[in-house]
């Protein structure tokens, strides 16, 4: 075992403080990756407060990795020392069950993906995340982060820029196509930026109009408030996919009568409370309500060489570790353009 540096939370809703944690010695397939960069997703705050239920502790968050490696086990093939690599939201999955061998381990059948911490991996041992030093994963859980990226802000596409993007893709986000993209947050300017790059024609649909230039440079050609009842009005009937980066309750119906007959509006944003429906704003015009996760680890990479191509990465803040517990506040109160990035010298 590697004693390392991380930031955790002692327990539930407690402040993150410094500590050290344990991580097991590289095995036949393993890459150690010395962290760079670790991205604050809202899922870091839900979990480390037990937002979305009974959470283990001391948990060390962050699934938004970005880093070099620095040793290979024997077996490694895929990667070497000085590559500059990514990790997300998985690190293990059954990689037996019809969805592994599709290239969707995020929705593993076969007993689930393991977490990048939260969770229990195969050997028993609770997982720690990317507020940290160092990692060590096995090379089919790690991706290649592509020259044309920086690694700070690279960092947040391993959540932020997967979870938008895989759903983009899945319901053909592209030219002649007329999407939404509720919230401008940490997600939603990642779907702005790759709903634009994909060809489709982008509104987003936000609380107010504070941060309407910043969506309309992101990619936006329509920028609307969704405080103000003629939104609704307006925009009635006319998108083909709203997708929603929202993590608060919503009135589904009303979102749900935006949308043009076999329309899609897709949730990527997980709100802690249930949210109520009525079934005749999706039965009226064939309409389908929807969520989704992550991509698999093909697709991250997919997703990867596609902002590489087009030149973009997440917008940052970087922070130094000494400042989670702030960066924390400032998420809930959406006081962030657009997504935290801890610098993991600082820890």
């Amino acid at each position: 075992m590697t004693t390392v540096a991380a930031y955790a939370a002692p327990s539930a809703k407690a402040p993150l403080e410094r500590t050290t944690i344990e991580r097991r010695q590289v095995r036949e397939f393993d890459v150690l990756i010395d962290i760079k960069f670790a991205g604050i997703c809202h899922s870091d705050i839900h979990q480390a407060r037990e937002g979305w239920g009974e959470a283990m502790f001391p948990m060390v968050p962050g699934h938004e990795i970005a880093g070099v490696v620095t040793e290979v086990g024997p077996g490694v093939t895929k990667f070497a020392v000085g590559d500059r690599v990514g990790v997300g939201c998985m690190v293990d999955s059954c990689r037996e069950c019809d969805n592994c061998k599709a290239g969707l381990e995020q929705y593993c059948t076969g007993g689930g993906m393991v977490g990048t911490y939260n969770a229990v991996g195969k050997d028993g041992e609770t997982t720690y995340g990317g507020y940290a030093e160092k990692i060590v994963v096995d090379e089919n859980y790690v991706v290649r982060i592509p020259e044309g990226l920086a690694l700070d802000v690279a960092a947040p596409l391993l959540c932020a820029g997967i979870t938008t993007y895989s759903p983009l893709k899945h319901w053909n986000a592209g030219p002649g196509k007329k999407v939404a993209v509720l919230g401008l947050g940490g997600l939603g300017h990642m779907g702005v930026k790759i709903a634009h790059a994909l060809g489709a024609e982008v509104t987003v649909l936000s609380q107010s109009l504070r941060k309407k230039d910043d969506g309309l440079k992101l990619g936006a050609a329509h920028y609307y408030a969704t405080s103000d009842p003629e939104t609704f009005r307006e925009l009635a009937g006319s998108f083909d996919l709203i997708l929603s980066t929202v993590s608060a309750p919503l009135d589904l119906d009303a979102y749900l009568a935006l949308l043009k007959t076999d329309g899609a509006f897709v949730n990527v944003g997980a709100p802690e409370e249930p949210v109520a429906l009525n079934l005749f704003s999706v039965i009226g015009g064939r309409k389908t309500l929807a969520g989704s996760g992550i991509g698999g680890i093909q697709e991250t990479q997919e997703m990867l060489d596609f902002c590489a191509e087009h030149g973009f990465g997440a917008e940052i803040e970087l922070i130094s570790a000494s400042e989670i517990n702030e960066a924390y506040e400032r998420v809930l109160a959406s006081d962030v353009r657009y997504r935290f990035v801890i610098d993991t010298t600082t820890i």
